[in-house]
Formats: C-alpha cells, structure tokens, sequence
C-alpha cells in the first residue's frame, strides 16, 4: 500500500480497530463497473451530492469527460484529482463552475490511486483503490493487457467511512488549493446536517452494480473469445470468479447498511447468521447446507419480514397456490446470479409458517426450504432477544428472564409458524446461552466474499427434512 495515500491512511486508522476495513483485489473492468453503476445512480437519486474522483492519470479522466458533464448537472460540486498529462481544462465538462479540476504532482501518491467518493444527503458511496505494485504482481510482472490490470482496495456504502474519506481527501486538496479544500468542506459540513435523514432505496443501486458488472463481463468474455488467444478459458475462469465475488460483496453491503440503518438492532444479519449455524450444527445438517444458510442468513433482511407483528400473523390465505412469488427488486437481482438462485429461494420463504398459513407462496411443513425454516425462528429469536434487551436498558440480570420468555414465545408458536424440532433445537441452545454459553457474531469479510460460496451452493436446491 502506497505510503501517504489517503487509502493507506484510512486502512491505518482503522487497523487493529474493532471494524478495521475489508480490503480486496478487483480488476479493473470491475472497478469501471462499480464506478459507472454510481455515477449514474447520481442521475436518479433525489438529492445532489458533493463527488471527490481521483483518476491516476488525466487521460482516464478525459475518457469520462461527457459522463461527468451529466453528472455535474446533478451535483453540488465535483473535485477531480489526477495527474496532469492531458488536456481535459479544454473540455467542455472542464469549464462548469462546479467542476474543479486538481492537477497532482507525479510523486503524489494519491495521483496512484483510483477513487470515487459519493456524499449525498439520502445516500453515501465510494470506491477506494490503489494500482497493485511490481512486487504484488509478482515473477509475471506487470500485466500487458489493460484488462488484467488489478487493483487493492475497498467499496462501501457505510456513512462514516465516506464521511472519514471525505475529509482525508479535503485534507489533501488544502495542500494544493485552500480555497478549493473550503469550498469542499462548506458542502460536507452542509450535507453532514442532513445526512440520514431520507434514504435512498439501496436495493436500487446495487440492482444497478449488479447489472453493469454483468454487462461488462459478458462484453469482456466476448472480447476474450473473439481475440482466439489460446489462454482465454483460464483468463476467463478468473474473471467469471471476481464477478461472482463482487456481485456477492454487493449484496452483503447492501445488507450491512440496512443493519446500519437500524439504530436499535445493527447487529442483526452477523446475530442471525451465527444462532442459524449453532441450530444447524445441532441438527447435523451437512456442511454445504451449514455454508448456504450462513449466506442466506447474512442476507435475509433483503426481504422485509416485518418481525415483531407481521412475522406472527397470516400473510396469504391457507390454501392460497403461488408457483410465482413475487420478490422484492434486491432479492430478484439475487435470483438473477445463477450461483445465488438457492440463497434467493431461502430468502423469499423466510415468512412462510410451518402449518402453511403464511407466505410468500403459501407452502407448508416440509415443503419449505429447511434453510428457510431455521432463518425464520433464528431471526425472530435474534429480533425478540433484543427488542426486549433494548427495554430493559441492557441489564445483565435480566438476561435469564429475556431468553427465557422469547424461548416460550417460539414454543407458543412451535407447529403453527415455527417447525416444532427446530423449537426444539433452539431449547437446547438457550439452554447453554443461559449456563453462560456465548455465540460469537463476527462481521463478514466482505471483500473476501467467495468464502461463502462452494460447489454445491450453487447447486439446485435439495431440501432436508430434520426428523
């Protein structure tokens, strides 16, 4: 990592932390991806953002000239850092009073990095990467093809992080124009009051990155075949892996941010995944299935569920036939991943009840997925736990009383919503909570998504039955 760069400050601030950032590896087709899917959700959002880019060279900067002139036309202002080896002050986009153009001296390090850094008062987004140096790339050295290049670094959604990005770039402005780093800090501080307040649906923008990696790769396997090269299929291989990784991360920073979201329950998605696995373990479920659960898990509030009411009460008549659920846009791109299809199913039937009287396709008993049976008692117990941990103010004493009432909960419940041996499963599990057992709930590694995937994930859905 690039000393003085403003990714290598952020990763130091945050290293050895509790939330030290989750740094990956992409190619560069991935990055052009990620970077337009955003850059046009500026187009559609409701409100203006302030936009901080940093383009290694001028050239890749004058390659989005004409995408940034629309872009300006939505934003508050644009701050553009790149070295000066081309003539973009003579482009059009160049000429807009909100659009600042920062020539970085060639032994800057940031003029090595490749950022885009979204504020906006309903949203926040950035991609963060530095170019992989001659030592990372190793004995084959520094790719020829501008399509194997490869980049290290991060993307995110998370407020604070942005917020911290922005002001570790301003920062860096001051050093080459103070005025400039004013303006720039006015629009943060500004934006900053109201951040939060209305949010954008961030289902919609990961929808969009999901589809333009898509579009991209399908363009660069075209590429690869049509160029005959003798080494396409293994090229290929490698690209059809980063794309299933990042379409992956999408989704699971979609997910964390709506645990971000909620301010009386962040952990939830890491809470959930975790119980899930402890009652799947009890119920010897095979390990592929173990994996699958985690990842729908760490997923499942992709889909409303409206616990704490709706997740008690009949959604759909009983008998009411549904061959076609509908879902919601976040879990209909999922289904779109051939290799998410499964995780997509286990997600959309986490409200369906045991006796069939739920939905969204009314199945019942051992027709629902077993990864769907175990998600719903598991988040209904993680949500209840802590709703009622919330109003006792976090006391330890009542932490017997808490388990043990939302445990009878669950059992009040057991052959209506919930599969009554998965009741069952989850007794034996509050029992060791309350000798003192604890369940660790560690974040995901996002940028290292492909972890939760294996070969029979992707696999067609075989159900068990746990007897």
């Amino acid at each position: 990592m690039i000393e003085g760069s403003i990714l290598q400050k952020l990763e130091s601030a945050h290293r050895g932390g509790p939330r030290p950032l989750n740094l990956g590896v992409y190619y560069k087709n991935t990055l052009v991806s990620l970077c337009h899917a955003l850059e046009d959700f500026i187009l559609d959002a409701r409100s203006q953002p302030l936009v901080i880019s940093a383009f290694q060279q001028g050239k890749w900067y004058l390659q989005e000239a004409d995408r940034y002139g629309k872009i300006a036309e939505r934003s508050r202002q644009i701050a553009i850092m790149a070295a000066p080896n081309a003539g973009f002050r003579e482009h059009p986009t160049g000429q807009r009073d909100n659009v600042h153009l920062l020539d970085l001296k060639p032994s800057d390090p940031v003029a090595q990095e490749w950022h885009l850094v979204i504020l906006a008062p309903t949203y926040t987004a950035m991609v963060l990467c530095q170019e992989l140096s001659d030592a990372d790339y190793g004995e084959t050295g520094r790719p020829d093809a501008d399509l194997e290049r490869k980049f290290y670094g991060f993307w995110t959604f998370e407020p604070d992080l942005v917020l911290e990005t922005v002001d570790l770039a301003i920062a860096h402005v001051a050093q080459y124009d103070t005025d400039l780093s004013a303006l720039l800090q006015r629009e943060r501080a500004a934006i900053a009051t109201d951040l939060g307040r209305e949010r954008e649906d961030a289902g919609v923008v990961v929808s969009q990155v999901v589809e333009y990696l898509r579009q991209n790769q399908d363009a660069t396997s075209t590429r690869l075949r049509e160029d005959a090269r003798d080494s396409y299929l293994p090229q290929l291989q490698k690209l059809d892996e980063n794309l299933v990784s990042n379409e992956m991360q999408a989704f699971l920073r979609m997910a964390q941010l709506i645990d971000a979201a909620d301010a009386n329950n962040p952990n939830a998605a890491a809470e959930v995944a975790t119980l899930a696995e402890a009652m799947a373990q009890l119920l010897d479920v095979p390990a592929w299935q173990q994996t699958r659960l985690r990842l729908a898990s760490l997923l499942h509030r992709l889909a409303p569920t409206g616990l704490g009411i709706a997740a008690v009460q009949r959604t759909v008549p009983e008998h009411t036939p549904a061959p076609h659920c509908d879902l919601v846009p976040s879990v209909q791109s999922l289904r779109a991943m051939p290799p998410m299809g499964a995780i997509a199913r286990i997600v959309t039937h986490q409200t369906e009840c045991w006796d069939g009287g739920g939905g969204p396709g009314g199945l019942g008993y051992d027709a629902i997925p077993l990864e769907s049976r175990v998600l719903k008692v598991a988040a209904f117990f993680q949500h209840r736990v802590n709703e009622l941990r919330m109003q006792a103010n976090g006391d330890p004493s009542d932490r017997q009383r808490v388990l043990a009432h939302v445990l009878a909960e669950c059992k009040e419940q057991a052959n209506t919503q919930f599969d009554p041996k998965l009741v069952e499963a989850l007794e034996v599990l509050v029992l060791g909570m309350q000798q003192g057992m604890s369940l660790h709930a560690p974040q995901p590694k996002i940028a290292a998504g492909m972890w939760l995937l294996d070969g029979r994930t992707t696999a067609a859905a075989v159900e068990s039955t746990v007897h």
